[in-house]
């Protein structure tokens, strides 16, 4: 099989510029171990640290740079996280439309930027529970309409999205049902390509090669754990009870993500394998079957509260 192939050394430009953002500190870590830990470079399962440090070492020239540890240089700082739980705060228990708390809003547009969806499927399913032995035909399988769209994760009430899984499982599981229940599960394939956004793990999608600047670099590390909290937000389990006070977080995220014209959300299942998109204007799925599945078990984790 015909393989690219580049000399190692051809690299050195693209990660010298990665490099400078760490100084030398006898307290820190490996290069590779850093790398892997905040870029997710060197995760291959064949690549150890042992080969890590060897590749890093021709790619860099020097073999002597990869036995010494490191830290991140303390210039680069981010305020992203503290001012996101501030508004998050703001936006739950004070204040709905008029805040007092903001976020950088071109800083977090730059951002997502970064977090592109790549290599999505055609095909996505939604479910519905089935009721009195009546099969959902595919006209009531998408979006409600205005006045019936309640609170959802990144919709507001009154604002319908459309909710996809990547497979059944995912959309079954997504509709909490209780063992013996029968879903209607509709296909749906997308029109056109899709410009969505990928919160399920920022730190895996942002990638230093594409800024040649150190300090680009550098702030753009400070900023992926305000992402990851994003993608959190998305995903944490919400009670029905307090839905209406605790998705208006991520509603407010999601508005944002729609005002920088991306068609949805990618996102992490909190109760599958699967992904889930949050598309914002429903008309660009189109349904094509409903198919019927029985839930045969219903599986429960604890943990000590």
């Amino acid at each position: 099989m015909d393989v690219d192939l580049v000399e190692p050394q051809q690299l050195a430009v693209y990660f010298g510029p990665l490099i400078s953002v760490y100084e030398r500190d006898s307290g820190g870590k490996l290069l590779v171990e850093w790398m892997k830990e905040d870029w997710q470079l060197f995760t291959h399962a064949r690549m150890d640290t042992a080969h890590a440090k060897e590749l890093l070492s021709e790619i860099l020239d020097n073999g002597d740079i990869v036995r010494k540890t490191f830290s991140p240089s303390p210039t680069y700082k981010s305020e992203g996280l503290i001012r996101w739980e501030t508004l998050r705060d703001e936006l739950m228990y004070r204040n709905r439309y008029f805040l007092d708390e903001t976020l950088d809003e071109d800083r977090l547009e730059q951002l997502l930027s970064h977090l592109l969806a790549d290599e999505l499927p055609r095909k996505w399913h939604r479910a519905r529970i089935r009721t009195g032995g009546v099969t959902y035909p595919i006209a009531e399988m998408g979006a409600p309409p205005k006045r019936l769209a309640t609170h959802g994760r990144a919709n507001p009430p009154g604002i319908p999205y459309l909710y996809l899984g990547s497979v059944p499982e995912t959309a079954v599981a997504e509709v909490r049902p209780h063992t013996g229940e029968v879903a209607c599960v509709a296909e749906f394939t997308i029109a056109g390509p899709l410009n969505a956004i990928d919160l399920r793990n920022p730190r895996k999608l942002v990638s230093p090669f594409v800024l040649g600047d150190a300090g680009a670099i550098g702030q753009l590390r400070a900023d992926i754990p305000f992402l990851e909290r994003l993608g959190e937000e998305l995903t944490r389990p919400v009670l029905p009870q307090g839905a209406s006070i605790d998705y208006v977080p991520s509603q407010y995220l999601c508005e944002f993500i729609k005002k920088c014209r991306y068609d949805g959300v990618i996102y992490r299942s909190s109760v599958s394998d699967g992904m889930n998109l949050a598309l914002f204007d429903p008309t660009k799925a189109e349904g094509r079957d409903v198919s019927l599945y029985a839930v045969s078990r219903v599986t429960v984790k604890i943990d000590p509260a």
